[in-house]
């Protein structure tokens, strides 16, 4: 037998679970630290990777301009993604009640930042008191971020930019989990 020969076995290409704007809500409203709110709307709102949301320094955060600055995200590059009021208004309370110094989110000890495990922690425990059913962890919010642009109108190369995609196929995921793509399509069986 010809090793060479031999196929590998396809990769499973499974599409990620979103949440509704609905759901999203529901969580942010059960979360009652203003810190673990902060964290969330953060990942949500500009569409962060945990890594990315839990590693914010203050000098990342351009409230004048709207941005967040993502330093050495993903094949360490550097990006700028969007700033929410919202969020900002979250973070400039959360802000006056803990007082980061170098990190947004600081963890047990000042010189370190919150880590990912705390972080999806408090995405699990919220989504339970929120009774959230779906197979979801903290990077659904990002899927969910990206589809919701996508069912806002926002253009493919905008989201890949903000989500920091290199290849524009890595993006295309989400016109497959999109409402807004198959809403207007009507089953042969509602024609009859």
């Amino acid at each position: 037998m010809n090793v060479l020969n031999v196929s590998r076995p396809k990769k499973e290409k499974k599409l990620p679970d979103i949440l509704s704007h609905e759901e999203i809500e529901k969580i942010f409203d059960v979360v009652d630290n203003l810190k673990h709110k902060a964290i969330l709307m953060m990942v949500y709102s500009a569409g962060l990777r945990v890594g990315e949301g839990v590693s914010l320094s203050i000098k990342d955060i351009d409230s004048m301009r709207m941005l967040i600055h993502i330093r050495q995200g993903k094949g360490k590059k550097d990006r700028y993604t969007v700033l929410s009021h919202v969020a900002l208004d979250v973070l400039r309370k959360y802000f006056k009640k803990y007082r980061p110094n170098q990190w947004l989110f600081e963890g047990a000890e000042e010189s370190q930042h919150i880590t990912e495990r705390s972080a999806q922690k408090i995405f699990k425990k919220a989504c339970e008191k929120a009774n959230i059913k779906k197979d979801v962890s903290i990077h659904s919010l990002r899927h969910s971020f990206a589809t919701h642009l996508l069912e806002a109108g926002t253009d493919l190369r905008y989201i890949q930019e903000l989500l920091g995609h290199q290849n524009s196929k890595t993006t295309e995921i989400y016109i497959h989990v999109t409402k807004k793509s198959i809403e207007n399509i009507q089953s042969p069986l509602d024609r009859l």
